[in-house]
């Protein structure tokens, strides 16, 4: 009968490599199967504290690793914007043989499932953890703001890492005051977490921002990346002009070490995973083989039967990467490639720069025939080349849903702002949001439900 808190009774979703007591959390693995967690992630308690309601666990890439969501045990996830009037009325089968099952779009990821739940009405927030853009991607194609934090605000205990110096729990909700408010409830020191802040966080109200000349919004050359639409380039240039003729002063500017973030990602991304993927070795938690020839084959047959071809590629490759005689070309190498990736940064907000504005994806969603032709690997290259070198540098960064493709589907562009500076990120997101009138889904079920709300949100004036 008592209050608990700003979140009182609100449905949340947990993406599953969170841990949560006496539910199941199986990082969409068979290594994980049936493990039931004795206590809850730091992000869980605190949002049962506020008063969520957790409704379920939602699907991922296996262990995170991925950018579509379709590598899990559970199958892929379907983005819902797939079966909305809006993408319906765009794509007409290319010939009569082709059904509507052949023709579904996925969500990105990987935590796909997370942003696939608040985009369909199933609750309002969402967490889900941005080691690459693992947040801000599928909130790209599934048409809902997904925020990564800055390293270090959010507490990581009882999240399963994937890489301890990348991963950060991130946000997915409808509109950028939810994911204000959610931050508000999970953000701040946690004893059991060493590398988050020691300060104080104080949750915060978004002001209205009426005048944004005194914004200086810096336009990254590098970001105009092999592959990027035509449509996501011309959204992106018209935001611009949308910040330009408000007053705001928009500059092109140079993160010149871009080009090599991807590769060093790669180096230290399987690096990262070979050391954390050790613990999963059949004797503590977790899928055990029957092989009982001895300890070396039951741990070699553990991980053949727990790990799909995703994960032990990256394993593989971690594991040559930190190799004596390879350590120093390699994991060293791209420490150092980091750190001036970082610098970039650092140097563009020294100069004057408030905010960064980016796209967040290459294009829009793409269907999922087409997205499991290439490899997870090659995927996942393409797919986080403009939201990992955030995750490199720690940086706070947001996906804001702009306008639709012509298709039909969400297309986002992507704010960066400075190093725990969230609430001038937000704002600024959300003077954005305001302007572009994105239209929510309309999804046949809801619509006969819902129709005031959705018929109050129709009106797309930033395609």
């Amino acid at each position: 009968g008592q209050p608990l808190g700003v979140l009182d009774g609100i449905p949340i979703a947990v993406k599953d490599n969170f841990n949560t007591a006496g539910i199941e959390t199986t990082c969409a693995s068979n290594m994980l199967k049936g493990y039931i967690s004795p206590y809850n992630a730091t992000v869980v308690q605190k949002l049962l504290d506020q008063g969520a309601v957790l409704l379920g666990k939602t699907n991922l890439d296996e262990f995170a690793m991925g950018s579509g969501s379709t590598d899990g045990v559970f199958g892929p996830v379907r983005n819902p914007w797939s079966y909305s009037r809006q993408y319906k009325e765009k794509s007409l089968p290319k010939s009569p043989s082709e059904d509507e099952e052949s023709n579904w779009v996925i969500t990105g990821g990987s935590s796909g499932g997370s942003a696939a739940a608040v985009s369909s009405f199933t609750c309002f927030a969402a967490l889900g953890s941005d080691t690459g853009g693992s947040t801000r991607n599928p909130a790209a194609h599934c048409g809902v703001v997904g925020l990564k934090p800055t390293y270090g605000l959010i507490s990581r205990h009882g999240l399963i890492p994937l890489v301890n110096s990348m991963d950060v729990p991130g946000i997915l909700t409808r509109c950028v005051d939810d994911a204000a408010v959610v931050l508000g409830s999970l953000a701040g020191h946690d004893p059991k977490d060493s590398t988050t802040i020691q300060d104080k966080f104080k949750p915060f109200e978004l002001p209205n921002l009426t005048d944004v000349s005194k914004l200086s919004i810096g336009i990254p050359k590098e970001y105009h990346a092999p592959g990027l639409s035509s449509e996501v380039l011309a959204l992106w240039s018209k935001a611009a002009d949308l910040f330009k003729d408000a007053g705001a002063k928009v500059i092109e500017v140079s993160l010149p070490h871009t080009h090599y973030s991807i590769v060093c990602y790669h180096v230290l991304c399987t690096a990262e995973v070979a050391s954390n993927m050790a613990r999963f070795d059949g004797l503590e938690y977790g899928h055990r083989s029957d092989m009982n020839k001895s300890t070396e084959s039951m741990y070699a047959a553990t991980r053949r039967e727990g790990f799909n071809d995703v994960v032990r590629g990256r394993i593989l490759s971690g594991n040559y990467f930190l190799l004596k005689q390879n350590y120093e070309n390699y994991f060293i190498k791209a420490q150092k490639v980091r750190r001036l990736i970082a610098n970039d940064f650092v140097k563009v907000f020294e100069s004057g720069v408030d905010i960064l504005l980016t796209p967040t994806t290459l294009s829009d969603a793409v269907p999922y025939v087409e997205f499991i032709k290439e490899d997870n690997r090659t995927r996942s290259a393409q797919d986080d080349i403009l939201t990992q070198a955030a995750n490199m540098a720690g940086l706070p960064a947001i996906n804001v849903p702009t306008a639709l493709s012509e298709r039909g589907l969400p297309v986002g562009l992507q704010f960066i702002g400075r190093s725990f500076q969230e609430k001038q990120l937000l704002t600024v997101a959300k003077w954005f949001e305001k302007r572009v009138k994105f239209p929510a889904i309309q999804l046949e079920e809801v619509e006969r439900h819902d129709h005031g709300v959705l018929q109050h949100q129709k009106s797309a004036s930033f395609s």
